[in-house]
């Protein structure tokens, strides 16, 4: 069975969310990746594939080994699609903020 993986399922588990951040500075082989857990490097492992098939992670062979680093192209594109919710919550809270002050100065 072929599952079609979406960017937004990956990351919503909290272990893909911290792999993420661990290869932001750094291409990181699986072995390297797996130390910082407390799980079976089988399940890094799956994380992995996980987030190389939605195109999150980039990998590069280096000899033997494979790296992993960030797609940052995609990571944009993740952000751009995020960025008009935050600017409507931004909207939100500066207009509770307004409200606040109001209220505030007129006691």
């Amino acid at each position: 069975m072929n599952l079609r993986r979406d960017v937004f399922q990956a990351i919503a588990d909290p272990t893909r969310r911290a792999i993420l951040l661990l290869v932001t500075s750094q291409a990181m082989t699986a072995g390297a990746i797996a130390a910082n857990f407390d799980t079976a490097r089988p399940t890094v492992s799956k994380h992995l594939q996980i987030l190389t098939e939605c195109e999150l992670l980039k990998q590069q062979q280096n000899g033997r080994e494979i790296y992993y680093h960030l797609n940052a192209d995609k990571m944009k594109e993740v952000a751009d699609f995020i960025e008009p919710f935050r600017k409507m919550w931004d909207d939100r809270f500066n207009k509770l903020e307004a409200v606040m002050k109001n209220y505030q100065n007129k006691k």
